[in-house]
């Protein structure tokens, strides 16, 4: 115990030392390896259920859509069908405009918490509801859960991971979500043959919510979070159980080198649409617009439709886009530390271009009968497949990295709010616009969005592989 005591109060002695630049190249010397990446894939395991949430809740009602409104007496109404899965995005913009607080408020791990609540309570609404407004009500809690959630898992994974394996851990999240619209696919099936059976999918999402809420009492809170706090013992305890003891003090001098003089300010709004701010802010903002811009809601919400229309049953139509989703996010997940983010992003929006220059060629040679159906089709899961590839996973990665650990909570929240309204949008406006563009000019401009996605990318986007969070902020943001 001396010995422990001792060995931190020459952590902090060394702290006042003026050139912790000497310092820091002297404790990497004898850590030539890498942390071992085993030790904080628990932690990322467990955050990752809040995204499985994510992707499950996106997809539970669709299958069960016209069960549900013909149980509960709203059957062929479609302003109360799209309330049901538009009060969910309400509530989503929600959660995530007040997760960037939360996050700092309360730290990482209740924020899981506070996330896996609403979700529980409102899946409970939702399952036992005798009305329309009972299952508004237990969406709009989801949502809110489903809005807090995301942002935070991409904080906590990149706060708790290894530089060398961060993207890896990152790709996670896009992994959990597709395997999460998988299964709320799967649980869906037998929704037509079983009466009620939509409840049952409600009920049975309880389960990860409350899995996530009890596993986040074993996990470690962010070591960025607690030394901002002041809590640095705690944070040594944090880095030691996620890197190992031998890589606590490297990573501790970072972490007090770059927050030395700001950490204590609160982050104001007015900060970070100005300033120094502005400009990671901009970027990860517009990242996120031209994510849900370039069509892919639209695609996901359409699809069933083209498949139809080509013969193709909705079931095996939901199969083929989750697999086309997952293989990409698999995919992604292997080259994300080996080729960089920035060069996933630039291929993956140039790839959904090609994807919708397909669909155009289809919807202008409608007349050619069965040809043009198998290229919408094709063009339909090249473009799910692209999109899987680095604009799904690559944003909500890349951005925490890009962020300084002062506002990276904040700008998170805003960039997800942009997120979440963008969606909202396109979901409303989608079918409108089609009836009176025509596929072919909608689709054009879907793939005009995504070629301007690769200038600004091109022009603007950093590459963070391999570098830690201290490296890419200072990289950014000089000090002034």
């Amino acid at each position: 115990m001396n010995a422990a005591d001792m060995e931190s109060k020459e952590f902090e002695d060394t702290l006042d030392v003026e050139d912790n630049s000497a310092l820091l190249q002297k404790s990497m010397v004898p850590e030539d390896s890498d942390p071992s990446w085993k030790l904080s894939l628990p932690h990322v395991l467990v955050a990752t259920i809040s995204s499985f949430l994510f992707g499950y809740h996106l997809g539970v009602v669709n299958e069960p859509l016209e069960s549900i409104s013909a149980d509960l007496g709203f059957k062929g109404n479609a302003l109360a069908e799209g309330l049901v899965v538009s009060t969910c995005l309400g509530g989503a913009f929600l959660g995530s405009l007040f997760s960037g607080w939360i996050a700092d408020g309360v730290g990482r791990r209740r924020a899981f918490q506070l996330c896996a609540l609403p979700m529980i309570i409102g899946a409970v609404i939702s399952a036992t509801s005798k009305t329309l407004a009972g299952m508004l009500i237990g969406r709009l809690f989801v949502g809110t859960g489903m809005g807090l959630g995301p942002p935070v898992a991409s904080l906590y994974v990149t706060e708790v991971s290894p530089s060398f394996v961060r993207g890896t851990y990152g790709s996670f999240i896009q992994i959990a979500t597709c395997l999460g619209l998988m299964g709320a696919l799967l649980v869906g099936i037998p929704v037509k043959e079983i009466a009620g059976w939509w409840r049952v999918c409600f009920w049975l999402s309880t389960i990860p919510a409350a899995i996530l809420a009890l596993a986040m009492v074993f996990c470690v809170e962010s070591p960025h979070w607690l030394h901002k706090q002041g809590r640095t013992y705690e944070a040594e305890a944090a880095f030691e159980k996620l890197l190992g003891g031998s890589h606590v003090k490297t990573a501790m001098v970072q972490l007090a080198k770059l927050d030395s003089g700001d950490e204590t300010d609160a982050v104001s709004l007015s900060e970070l649409f100005y300033g120094r701010h502005f400009r990671v802010v901009f970027i990860g903002s517009t990242l996120f617009a031209l994510q849900q811009l370039s069509g892919i809601n639209a695609v996901f919400y359409f699809s069933s439709t083209v498949f139809k229309s080509a013969g193709v049953p909705s079931g095996l139509a939901n199969a083929f886009i989750g697999i086309a989703n997952l293989s990409g996010s698999v995919v992604a997940m292997a080259l994300m530390d080996k080729v960089g983010r920035k060069v996933l992003l630039l291929w993956s929006f140039f790839g959904m271009a090609m994807a919708m220059a397909v669909q155009v060629v289809a919807a202008s040679s409608y007349s050619s009968g069965p040809g043009s159906l198998y290229l919408s089709v094709g063009g339909m899961l090249m473009f799910v497949l692209t999109f899987a590839l680095g604009a799904g996973p690559v944003p909500g990665l890349l951005l925490p990295e890009i962020f300084p650990g002062r506002i990276r909570a904040k700008a998170m929240a805003v960039c997800m709010s942009v997120h979440w309204v963008i969606n909202f949008f396109v979901g409303l406006l989608f079918l409108q616009l089609l009836e009176k563009l025509g596929p072919q000019l909608l689709y054009s401009m879907f793939g005009t969005v995504c070629m301007m996605a690769v200038v600004f990318v091109k022009r603007n986007v950093v590459e963070t592989k391999g570098k830690s969070l201290q490296e890419i902020e200072i990289a950014l943001l000089p000090q002034e």
